[in-house]
Formats: C-alpha cells, structure tokens, sequence
C-alpha cells in the first residue's frame, strides 16, 4: 500500500531502537477514533502497494532501503500516493539516526539544532536522516539553512511535496538531491488496498463481516483519484452506516455507495473542488461573510492550494465590486501577495481578512460588464482606426489632422467636452456605473459632464 499522511514531530532524539521495537505501532487505538486509513498504514516494503518503478522489486530506491544506505531524496506527488508512508518505512528499517517533522512546525532553529545533533553522531559513526514533510512550505531562506550540512554529507534529507519542486524548492538544494516522482495510485492498487482493509480483523474491518459486491469497491477505487487515504476514508464513512442482518453480516452494495456521496469528502482536482469554490465565490459575491469563511475553512481543511483562493478573490474584486469599492482590489492584491511570502498555517489569517472584507464592500459588476460590451462591439464590426486628433504626436497623420487636440488640464475642471471614440461606434455607454457605494459618487460625476455641468471634486478613497 502506497499513501501519505501529514507527519509530525519524530520521536525524541535516541529513541530510534523502540520506535523500531515496536512494529505494531498506532495499533493501540483500533477500538477508538484512530481512522482507518492511519490503522492501515504499512510497516514494511512488502505490504507497500505501488509506485513500483521506485522501490518494486527492480526499483532504485528499494536496494538502497535495503542496503540501508539512502542518500538524500525529494518525493514529489499528489496527496495519498504513498510519500510519507514510505519515509515511515524507511525510519523503521534504517540504523540512522531519524528525525520526522512537517516544514509547518519546524523552523530554523531547530532544523539547527537537528544538525548540530547530526555533526556529534557523525563523530560516533551514525549517520542522521531528517524528513521533512510539505517541504515546499519552507521559504528559500529556509531551505537554504540545509545546503551546507546536506552537501557535505552531514545530513541526509528525505523531502515530501505536492507542489513542483522545480518552482517551490531552491536550485541549489534541489541539485544536491534525487528526485522521486510518485504517481497516483491505480484503481486496481486502490482495490486490493480496499480489500485488504475489508479482511484484515487486527487493523482493518474485519471484525465488521463486511460482505462487499466487487463493483462497490471499484466505485470506491475510482473515487479516490488515486488517493490511497481518500479511498479508506470512504470505505470507513460508508462501513459505520451498514446495519448487520439476522446473520450479523454487513453488505456493501454498489447502490448504498451511491445514496451516500458525501463519503468521498473534499478532492482539490474533482467536482467536489469546483463546488466549493463555487460556493465561496458566490458567498462572497452575495455579501454573506459567515458562509464565505465557511466554505474558506472547508477548502482549507481539505488541502486546498491557498494560492488558488487568492487569485480567485483578485479577480472577484475586480468582477464583482470593482468600482463600488476601489479599496477591495487593493486588499485583494496585498492578501495574495502576503499570502505568497507568508504561506500556512498564517496564510489562513489573511485569507479570512480579504474574504470577510471582500464581502461586505458593495457590489458593483459595472466595469466587468463594459469590458465585455466593448469587446462585443468590436467582435461585431471591427476595431476602427484611431481618429486623427487622438493619434501620437510623433505620426505623420498627426502632423496633417484638422481637428485639434484638446488638453483637458488647460480647461476649468480639468475636462473639456471632446470626441475619444471613432465616428459609427454602437452600444454607448458600455460603463454603465451603479449606485452602489463609491461608484455612485462616478456615476454623478460622469452625469454631471454629460449636462456640461461642473464635475464633481470628490477624489477615490486612500489607502
């Protein structure tokens, strides 16, 4: 089996021998809340399904687990394919010195402090592997903290990622390490994984006397796009609403699988991902904070990429609120540039500032709509050219127009009543501003010249 899980902090320094002694380990908890997916995780390179090209029987990285000789290595794939399973397979068969943390916990100093340790057991003849999980988490300067001990050899780093390391960890590091790329797991993986949990009595569901139809848990399988957690995360959801019959049987059919969706939980690449982003979206369109930081939280809990809900709000700021509230874009583009430079678990903190602002600014859809009556208009009848008394100063038609240019700034108002369009132009006005918060203010304004009255003095509000 073949699935990852967010690792946390190791075990304490020097306890390598009883984490290996204990080869049952996260089994005390079977008869409480601990999941399914967790009870089922493997302990050894035999019960570990898939990604056969690295560590199958011919694999490049199964010979060095074995010889116990790992260098330093970068696993990078999608969510449940079996990463961090595999460090965890790694730290019980290695002599090593094996230190597990999530690049969300650790910081800087204690990365140091990893190191140091590293440098006095090196003396001893013990060579240190450090994981670390999410490892795109970590800003170049962090990572930067690791180049000397790992170039030198001090260091033996296994890094996990879903993200492309070729964009989210630095160069230098990456060169000094082997990269591993982890497919999604197959259905027919997903299946016998299924299985496996069905009939194992110690860790699994067997207790349960699950009787499952075989197209239940291909549905199951396929479900899980390839995620070995979402597919016994199903399996569990859907294994606690069987009821037993007279002969204490539980049978898992294709249709019960089907009544029951909601197992499938949040896929940050299926419909689930576009539905809550779509519910998000339209939260904060519909002015209703508390459901927007709802389907936030939901999104964030689920995995999904903060940067992805960052652009999606730029956007909405300028779609949805523009000119009502000038201020939304620039909140907006400071959240998703803060968003970038800080990263989780804080991002959340900034996210849930711009949505809930976002939110209850004013709405106004008005410069999203005159972009796309300009571009009907042109898509219907042709883009015209320049008239001659708007063309640039430096051409030769310039030189020759009969028609003056007028400079506003010359004028009382700063504005003076002059042609901008070209003679046949339809669909006028194609910024039509609304009511709504400051847009009111433009929309007296553009009135005002219209009537040739005055404009208004009233300036856009400042940061």
């Amino acid at each position: 089996m073949g699935f990852s899980e967010n690792s946390s902090q190791g075990p304490p320094l020097f306890q390598e021998e009883e984490l290996r002694s204990q080869p049952n380990m996260g089994q005390q908890e079977i008869g409480g809340r601990t999941p399914l997916a967790a009870r089922m995780r493997p302990r050894s390179l035999e019960e570990f399904l898939g990604q056969h090209k690295i560590v199958g029987e011919q694999g490049p990285l199964r010979q060095a687990i074995l010889r116990d000789d790992i260098p330093s290595v970068l696993f990078w794939g999608p969510p449940g394919c079996g990463k961090s399973t595999l460090a965890q397979i790694i730290a019980r068969t290695t002599k090593s010195h094996f230190e597990s943390y999530s690049a969300l916990t650790l910081g800087v100093a204690e990365a140091r402090k990893i190191v140091e340790t590293a440098r006095r057991l090196r003396q001893v003849g013990r060579r240190t592997i450090l994981f670390l999980d999410e490892i795109h988490r970590w800003n170049r300067a962090q990572q930067d903290a690791l180049l000397e001990p790992v170039e030198n050899g001090v260091l033996v780093l296994i890094g996990a990622t879903t993200e492309n390391p070729y964009f989210t960890v630095a160069g230098p590091l990456l060169s000094r390490m082997q990269l591993f790329r982890f497919e999604p797991l197959e259905p027919q993986t997903l299946y016998r994984l299924l299985e496996r949990a069905l009939h194992d009595e110690e860790r699994g569901l067997g207790s349960l006397s699950i009787v499952a139809e075989p197209e239940a848990l291909e549905l199951l399988a396929v479900n899980a796009h390839g995620d070995a957690r979402r597919a016994l995360n199903a399996l569990e959801a859907v294994a606690t609403l069987l009821s037993p019959d007279a002969e204490g049987r539980r049978h898992l059919t294709i249709q019960f699988v089907r009544q029951h969706p909601e197992a499938f939980g949040y896929d940050r690449s299926g419909d689930e991902h576009y539905n809550t982003i779509s519910a998000f979206i339209k939260s904060v369109r519909g002015s209703d904070p508390d459901a927007a930081l709802y389907w936030l939280a939901k999104m964030l809990e689920g995995g999904e990429d903060v940067g992805f809900i960052a652009r999606r709000l730029l956007i909405l700021a300028a779609e949805d609120i523009g000119n009502a509230d000038p201020m939304g874009l620039v909140v907006a583009s400071a959240m998703a540039e803060a968003v970038e430079r800080v990263g989780l678990p804080e991002a959340r903190i900034l996210l849930a500032q711009a949505t809930t602002y976002l939110a209850a600014a004013p709405k106004s859809n008005a410069a999203y709509l005159g972009i796309e009556r300009a571009l009907a208009e042109i898509r219907a009848h042709g883009a015209k050219p320049v008239p001659a008394h708007l063309l640039d100063a430096h051409s030769v038609e310039g030189h020759f127009m009969q028609q003056p240019y007028l400079y506003p700034h010359d004028y009382p108002g700063h504005y003076v009543e002059q042609s901008y369009l070209p003679d046949g132009v339809q669909g006028l006005p194609f910024y039509q501003p609304t009511e709504q918060g400051y847009e009111a203010q433009i929309k007296q304004r553009l009135e005002a010249r219209q009537h040739h009255k005055r404009p208004l003095d009233e300036e856009p509000p400042t940061a």
